[in-house]
């Protein structure tokens, strides 16, 4: 087992019915390991907040982080990266649908890959949504990897894990988070895939449409393709110390990084606590 401080983020809206399964199931899935996680309360009115004390005032690793209106999926999940302690972020929906159990492959998978790597990004298998999601979702992401070609079949999918430090400084705007892959790509990082097989929403009908995902996202899909094109050059960066030294001798930054970097902690050593749910 490979072992990183990890912060799960989960956007969450009115989904008081889904949570307290979920939950539990990503204590079992990170039993043994360092970890916390903070749910994104994005503006919901049902009784989010009580459950989610509950689970607090009873020592669950728990954070709860809300946003006084409904800002948007991409919000709620930018807001809990903001607030990660975690050397590693791993995002996933808030309806149930994505399976817990693959957020330790996730994390292995990201960090085994080496320094080179910024994402783990899932992909789904068995898709349960409806046909008329999956004609869309197939559509959007054949249509996003002509044109960015992001190497990823399924830029969709909630389950991800990221360095926490290069989370942080990828262009932020509503709809990012469809886009990771190809704005980590865009940072001099590559990506790895973990398949991961999808489930039926717990309980709830989504809070966020097909008409938010497909429309808007054709303009997204055209400001990623600009951010990418704007960005033609990643230069090895280094600073000379004390008399002029020609450039290949010069101490490196090393960017993009190693474990001291984007790899590492604020503070350089985690600051998390082990839990272990029974």
């Amino acid at each position: 087992m490979i072992t990183r401080a990890v912060t799960i983020v989960i956007p969450s809206k009115n989904e008081c019915k889904n949570l307290p399964v979920l939950l539990d199931e990503v204590d079992s899935a990170m039993h043994g390991r360092t970890y916390e996680v903070i749910v994104v309360d994005d503006g919901s009115t049902d009784s989010t907040a009580a459950i989610l004390h509950e689970r607090i005032t009873a020592g669950r690793p728990l954070r709860h982080i809300r946003h006084d209106k409904s800002a948007g999926q991409s919000a709620a999940v930018r807001t809990g990266v903001l607030a990660a302690k975690g050397e590693i972020v791993v995002t996933m929906d808030g309806d149930g649908q994505n399976d817990p159990v693959y957020i330790p492959r996730l994390v292995d998978a990201l960090v085994s890959a080496g320094p080179s790597i910024g994402i783990a990004a899932g992909q789904r298998l068995k898709r349960t949504d409806s046909r008329l999601k999956q004609l869309a979702s197939k559509f959007a992401n054949g249509l996003r990897e002509a044109i960015l070609k992001d190497k990823t079949r399924d830029s969709g999918c909630g389950l991800k894990a990221v360095h926490t430090k290069l989370f942080r400084e990828l262009p932020f705007f509503d709809g990012w988070h469809r886009y990771l892959p190809a704005l980590v790509m865009r940072e001099g990082f590559g990506v790895v895939h973990v398949e991961v097989v999808d489930r039926p929403r717990l309980n709830g009908q989504s809070n966020y449409g097909i008409l938010d995902r497909g429309l808007r996202g054709i303009v997204d899909l055209c400001g990623v393709w600009w951010l990418k094109k704007r960005r033609k050059t990643l230069p090895n960066i280094s600073e000379a110390r004390g008399e002029l030294v020609p450039f290949d001798t010069a101490e490196a930054f090393e960017l993009p990084s190693n474990e001291n970097s984007v790899g590492a902690s604020l503070t350089g050593k985690s600051t998390l606590p082990v839990h272990s749910q029974n």
